[in-house]
């Protein structure tokens, strides 16, 4: 038995092959590009890689185009995490030594002692890993709108507080078609107070409004006329500048999250598991991608439901030494499925009233915070995600919550 460990890095990599006693038989230094990856495999295929006996492969990542050419066929390729890697590499020397091709021969040497003990990278379909990538990008592009929102709305505290004051009642208030024309309009208070009522109206009706434009008009030029402090008329350009230039960026962040939402959604309902997740109460179309996106499609990656609450960091984790023991939260865990846990959780409350009783159960008798009721409420239903999909069933509210009629009056009550 060969086994291969790579030593991944932008421009070159560094492999090693070692077989079941350890003995080093080969290494490599090749390139990223075509011709690396023609000798990395020529390499491979030298030490008896076929199709029916591929070579298992480690690598500290899981993109990339050279994982993508190890991947093909039924090669094993398992993705290590580089803090698992240091660790292995104190077994092998104490002087704490490092180099790239040593660092290749601990890879393939984790595969020749403990492969059962890590899993490979599962085997989606060419569907699942372009929903991810697209419901990654489109989580990404959300994140960078609100960080870019957050900043925007943190100069205009400084110069121009009519205008956040004029589109607080608004749903995501800076995001808002409406505000950035406004804006764009008027980048400074003085440019606001001189905003005539056609100005307004026409601003609203380019960024589509279409309804209550002659009472929002109304609120609006009100709002922003309104007399508080100011900077100095310098000062004050200045900062509208910096404000157009802000506003530009969060243009294009608000431009990028709404296409990838519409190419999620062409993607997804394509996709044979969509009905499942779909069928769960707080999820729809671009949460549920983005927990396809992180479980994948291969129904073999996780042995039981309790390994996906683990990835998923919904499940608790005991520390015990001596008489100590303490059960805290997950900490290493896939962060962008714990975090569309979180808002599934959320959302669900309202959606399932089994789950909102679960919530209240675990909110008044167990003295739960919101955030540790809500992961709670989460691990239950990432379990029963996972058997209903292992099952080819649709969720059911009366298998998943079993309650008495009188619980679910007092908790709608």
């Amino acid at each position: 038995m060969i086994y291969c460990g790579i030593d991944w890095a932008e421009k070159t990599h560094d492999v090693a092959l070692v077989d079941d006693s350890g003995q080093l038989q080969a290494k490599r230094h090749v390139t990223d590009d075509l011709a690396g990856y023609t000798i990395l495999l020529d390499l491979l295929a030298e030490f008896g890689d076929s199709e029916d006996a591929p070579i298992p492969v480690a690598i500290e990542t899981s993109r990339g185009l050279l994982v993508a050419v190890l991947r093909t066929g039924k090669r094993q390729v398992f993705a290590i995490n580089p803090l698992a890697a240091a660790r292995y590499r104190d077994r092998h020397s104490v002087s704490r030594k490092k180099s790239d091709p040593g660092d290749a021969l601990v890879l393939a040497n984790i595969l020749r002692t403990d492969m059962h003990a890590h899993r490979p990278l599962p085997d989606d379909s060419d569907l699942a890993r372009a929903i991810a990538v697209l419901a990654r990008a489109q989580q990404d592009a959300t994140w960078n709108r609100q960080q870019l929102s957050n900043q925007l709305r943190s100069l205009l505290r400084e110069y121009y507080p009519a205008a956040l004051e004029a589109f607080a009642t608004w749903t995501n208030g800076l995001c808002r078609p409406e505000a950035r024309e406004l804006l764009k309009l008027a980048p400074t208070p003085a440019k606001a107070a001189r905003l005539t009522r056609a100005q307004i109206t026409a601003a609203l009706k380019r960024s589509g409004r279409q309804r209550g434009i002659e009472a929002e008009t109304e609120r609006l030029r009100a709002a922003l006329r309104v007399v508080s402090a100011r900077q100095l008329p310098l000062v004050e350009n200045a900062l509208g500048k910096q404000m157009l230039a802000l506003l530009g960026q969060l243009e294009a962040a608000c431009t990028a999250a709404d296409d990838l939402a519409k190419a999620v959604e062409e993607a997804f309902p394509q996709h044979p598991d969509a009905e499942v997740i779909l069928s769960f109460p707080g999820l729809g179309v671009q949460l549920g991608a983005r927990v396809l996106a992180e479980i994948g499609d291969d129904h073999t990656r996780f042995a039981d439901a309790r390994g996906l609450k683990a990835y998923a960091g919904s499940s608790p984790i005991t520390r015990a030494s001596g008489k100590k023991c303490s059960i805290t939260r997950r900490r290493v865990k896939n962060d962008r499925l714990n975090h569309a846990g979180y808002l599934w959780a959320f959302a669900a409350l309202t959606a399932s009233p089994g789950a909102k009783l679960h919530y209240r159960r675990r909110r008044d008798e167990r003295g739960d915070w919101h955030a540790s009721a809500l992961r709670n409420l989460f691990n239950r239903m990432v379990g029963q995600l996972y058997r209903c999909l292992q099952q080819g069933h649709r969720y059911d509210e009366a298998l998943a919550f079993p309650t008495s009629p009188e619980a679910l009056e007092s908790t709608a009550a």
